[in-house]
């Protein structure tokens, strides 16, 4: 699948656009000379000194720590690896040491310093001497930064600690990169999104080891469902986002990288402390408080914490600790999920309806100590515990019922030792990680679902379906190796190798769930609650365990060279390889009646149980496993080129690029659907009523009888089937793994030291990804009725089981995107800075963004390539602050974007019905900023006063906030038409759904209203 044809003439105009605008008013952070390698986390700077030089040595100023290296015969030197902080450089000359003055090191910054010794002279009477009573070299204009072939951006403690938020997660502020959005869902669960692929694709680094989630869906361990935040705020320094075109050495990713590092000690002693608070009467109301005259439910936002570091020797070893801590009630809102039938729903359901809490609670803590007893030596030791416990319950139609248990717990632990020599650089780590997200149902009874004749759902209540318990625990190692020893050349080869158990219990539907057509009422009655045409629930096959483990082995390899091929061209060359073996899914062996109702290589037709797959359009022994027919990928070889080349003489335009391949991962989540599913699985009895929307046939089909109310019975229909009525999953025997092959091309330009413009062109194409198929086929093989295109044949399943699903490798997706970007960094001279980045993206995919059920169609090559559901055309997002008298700072926050595209099915019947797109509450219409018609607009602000106390040292001092969140009050819906057929133009604040692709309802999900929050906090 490829866009580029059709979006070419597009892009093309659009990257003109970025491309002249860039150059005179928008773009990044602006790389101006060759660059050498930084680590993931760690920077790098290097340089040449024209004269008589022997050795330059590298002093971090906040606590002590030194690294020297020698000057080469053409004067180069090189530092590989510096733990990001403030430098300064002392080099050792035939007259003495020479110092340059404090500069900044930023993480994973690539810098250049290049110094002319001649040009030093003796200082004049009142100009600033070293310690040593020597001049110093003022490098401000001297150093130069280069990002060479990467599209992304650095955000700074400054902006960490004055941009305005809601929720103090450290990645809200990703989104500055251009093509990546930092997204809050319906239930205040948070999650990284780069263009058109999913947030399994991304991943996090800190201190250079990955936070990779390899059982669940949301990239990074903890984040699949939680409010809740990674990693204390208060103990990240800085961080780095990636959205295209990273080196070699990141690994388990195909879309943001995001790498960060952690603060540690000095040798002084340093600390913090705050609290935030925001409730009811600080925020407006919501749309559906509004529109129903509700007063407002009680809600509240408490957060707090503290970090302490200091000395433990000066200058030899140091400490730092962090903790944060949160309290939460956030509304959310329960309404019907369709307007059908709903003014007959009888009284007693009227109760459930209407704003309700969910409570979250969360701890965070973070500790590190780092000891360095030579100038070659560093070790450090870092540990994270992360204990989190909440209800999950999200604005829509689901009850307060309905709601789930969630707990949420992680530890991790880093210890790391660097040994610095003259040519080489070696970086062992040893890492540790502990998981567990268990989801439990709030109330064990049965659910019930009351559903519209066409199917929509109008409301739930009764027990959750939701019960799991899953995580990982192991143990890795991980050694990066860099060789500095060719001019012109560094480079650096690392492996990693984990032992991870990837746990996974899982029993949803325990609660049985009874589904009822409220427009068909054999007793009478105009909302039929009485007779389900339809109960799941979930029971055990009495074949293995729903306990799956899997005792995955990882090996990750790689090599790159960052080659400076001359002084205005740097070539960045990486080959990396992976591999990841899951025995759960290689061993496992289908149970033997499974095997035999699909056999499809039985001697005769009459020895085939199941001859619907005789002459179906695949062959069920490409998914069969025998435990010794699958194999581990081998295959995931990822090339990743980047250039960078400096236009003009002066550095001052860069032009940079790249291409790279990037394999991520299979959810484990995933593969052991097929074992868990073979143990314990969702029965489905279908009940024959005389509905006509709802007929039934075949062993599962049964009159309805009121002691199906009871799970016993269910199970004792259940139990007289052939086969149990379970469903059968399979997953094919050559399954390959995810990637994304991302392309670029852009222009820099630093205008001063602070301005800086970025333009630029990404196109990724994702391919691999997994996805579950309908495997059922009809007595002659076909999926759909002859002449029919809709219709899967869900009641043709093998004698005595339900259906057979099948897993396969195929969605796809790509995106083309042109952007923009502006950004003035802050300065003791222009205490002021500004990040603008507007980002215009087309992408397209073959299944809807973040579904990956596939059973309406008997492949995915069958799904037609549509606008994607996941992505915003336009997006605009703004970052600034300044520094006011007064010892006060304004920051302000606005992100703007459009509506994602809207699908649903034209047509009536199932020879005419297709998949269409729209925009989303009319989004093409919306060009520029406060155009009322981008589906989505916030405006924060936040106003930080400091009170120094001067009698307790010159850096103690008060803090005192006021954060305006959505300052404006936009209202920023989530749920959007998706019925093509709807003639009804009402909108839904006049109680409709308006059409296909307007906002269907007043839920505004995680979006908050006009929020005030307060916050005070002390430092020294």
């Amino acid at each position: 699948m490829s866009s580029t044809c059709r979006n070419a003439g597009t892009i093309a105009r659009a990257l003109a656009v970025a491309l002249s605008t860039g150059a005179g008013a928008i773009a990044l952070n602006m790389p101006i000379a060759s660059v050498l390698h930084a680590q993931e986390v760690n920077a790098s700077v290097q340089g040449r000194i024209t004269g008589d030089a022997s050795s330059v040595t590298a002093v971090e100023v906040d606590s002590g720590v030194r690294r020297t290296a020698t000057v080469g015969e053409s004067g180069r030197y090189n530092f590989a690896s510096l733990r990001p902080g403030n430098y300064r450089l002392e080099i050792t000359t035939p007259d003495g040491v020479r110092r340059t003055d404090v500069f900044v090191l930023r993480v994973a910054q690539n810098s250049v310093l290049n110094i002319d010794l001649s040009e030093l002279a003796a200082p004049a009477d009142g100009e600033e001497e070293s310690e040593a009573g020597e001049p110093i070299i003022v490098t401000g204009d001297l150093i130069r930064t280069m990002e060479g072939g990467e599209i992304g951006d650095t955000v700074t403690q400054r902006e960490i600690s004055t941009l305005p938020q809601n929720n103090r997660n450290f990645l809200a502020f990703a989104e500055n990169a251009p093509g990546v959005a930092f997204v809050t869902d319906s239930n205040g669960n948070q999650r990284l999104q780069g263009g058109a692929q999913q947030s399994r694709s991304t991943n996090v680094f800190i201190d250079g080891v990955g936070q990779k989630d390899y059982v669940l869906k949301n990239g990074v361990t903890g984040q699949d469902s939680s409010q809740g935040n990674p990693f204390p705020q208060l103990a990240v320094g800085e961080y780095r986002v990636i959205s295209s075109n990273y080196k070699a050495e990141f690994d388990q990713v195909s879309s943001v990288a995001v790498t960060a590092a952690t603060r540690s000690g000095t040798n002084e002693f340093h600390g913090e402390g705050f609290i935030d608070y925001t409730d009811q009467s600080m925020r407006a109301k919501t749309p559906l408080e509004k529109t129903n005259g509700d007063a407002k439910v009680d809600t509240r936002d408490f957060q707090f914490g503290g970090a302490l570091g200091g000395p433990i020797i000066k200058d030899l070893a140091h400490f730092f600790v962090a903790y944060e801590g949160k309290r939460q009630q956030i509304p959310v809102d329960i309404i019907p999920g369709t307007t059908t039938n709903t003014d007959n729903i009888p009284a007693e359901y009227q109760d459930l309806f209407g704003s309700y809490n969910r409570d979250f609670n969360e701890d965070l803590y973070f500790g590190k100590i780092d000891v360095v007893p030579s100038t070659q030596d560093l070790f450090e030791l870092s540990v994270k515990v992360r204990k989190e416990d909440g209800i999950a319950l999200n604005s829509g139609s689901n009850s307060q019922q309905t709601a789930t248990i969630i707990k949420n717990d992680e530890v991790r632990g880093l210890f790391r030792y660097e040994r610095t020599n003259d040519n080489w650089i070696n970086d062992f780590k040893i890492t540790y990680e502990d998981t567990s997200w268990s989801p439990t149902p709030n109330l064990f009874e049965i659910g019930q679902v009351f559903e519209a004749s066409d199917g929509s759902q109008i409301f739930r209540t009764g027990g959750s379906a939701n019960y799991q318990d899953k995580g990982q625990k192991g143990w890795g190692i991980q050694d990066d190796f860099t060789w500095i020893g060719f001019e012109g050349h560094t480079i650096k080869a690392g492996v990693k190798a984990k032992w991870v158990k990837l746990n996974s219990f899982q029993q949803n539907n325990f609660n049985p769930v009874y589904t009822y057509n409220t427009e068909f009422n054999p007793n009478g009655g105009s909302f039929n609650d009485e007779v389900p045409y339809r109960v799941q629930f979930g029971s055990n096959t009495g074949i293995g365990s729903p306990q799956v483990s899997s005792k995955n082995f990882q090996l990750g390899l790689y090599l790159q060279d960052d080659w400076e091929v001359t002084d205005r061209l740097t070539l960045n060359i990486g080959l990396r390889w992976d591999m990841d073996r899951t025995p759960s899914y290689l061993n496992y062996v289908h149970p033997e009646d499974a095997m035999d109702a699909v056999d499809a290589d039985a001697a005769t037709a009459d020895d085939i149980p199941y001859p619907n797959l005789e002459n179906a359009d695949y062959d069920i022994n490409n998914f069969v496993s025998t435990g010794t027919n699958r194999k581990t990928f081998m295959g995931a070889f990822q090339p990743r080129i980047g250039f960078s080349y400096l236009i003009d003489e002066q550095g001052d335009w860069t032009l940079f690029g790249g291409y790279g391949r990037s394999y991520d991962r299979n959810s484990f989540d995933f593969l052991q659907q097929e074992i868990s599913n073979g143990s314990y699985t969702t029965r489905t009895i279908n009940f024959d009523t005389g509905d006509p929307e709802h007929e039934c046939s075949g062993p599962t089909c049964v009159a309805w009888d009121p002691a199906f109310y009871d799970k016993d019975n269910l199970e004792a229909f259940i139990a007289d089937l052939s086969g149990g009525a379970r469903e059968l999953r399979f997953i094919t025997n050559d399954l390959k793994v995810p990637y994304s092959d991302q392309f670029s091309l852009g222009l820099r330009h630093r205008v001063d030291r602070n301005w800086s413009v970025e333009a630029g062109y990404n196109h990724v194409e994702s391919k691999d990804g997994f996805a579950y198929l309908l495997g059922n086929r009809r007595e002659d093989g076909t999926f759909f009725a002859e002449g029919e295109n809709w219709g899967p044949p869900w009641g043709f399943t093998p004698p005595g089981f339900g259906s057979i699903i099948i897993g396969t490798n195929g969605i796809e997706t790509s995106s083309d995107s042109a952007y923009a970007k502006l950004e003035k960094r802050w300065s003791p001279t222009s205490p002021w800075n500004i990040n603008l980045t507007y980002t215009y993206t087309e992408a397209e995919e073959n299944r809807k963004f973040n579904e990956y059920f596939s059973l309406d169609y008997p492949s995915l090559d069958d799904y037609p390539v549509l606008r994607s559901a996941g992505v915003s055309k336009h997006r605009v997002v703004l970052t600034g602050a300044v520094d006011i008298p007064w010892d006060m700072t304004l920051s302000t926050r606005m992100v703007l974007a459009s509506a994602p595209y809207i699908y649903g099915i034209a047509g009536t019947d199932n020879t005419d019905r297709v998949p269409v797109v729209t925009e989303g509450n009319n989004a093409h219409r919306a060009p520029f900023f406060f155009n009322k018609n981008w589906a989505y607009r916030t405006i924060d602000l936040a106003l930080t006063k400091y009170v120094p106390l001067q009698f307790l040292g010159s850096e103690t001092r008060l803090k005192f906030r006021v954060d305006v969140i959505n300052v404006l009050n936009y209202k920023n819906y989530t749920d959007y038409n998706s019925n093509p057929q709807d003639d009804d133009p009402t909108p839904v604040s006049e109680g409709g759904d308006g059409l296909f692709g307007d906002v269907s309802s007043l839920s505004i999900g995680g979006n908050p209203p006009r929020t005030i929050k307060i916050s005070a906090g002390f430092e020294f």
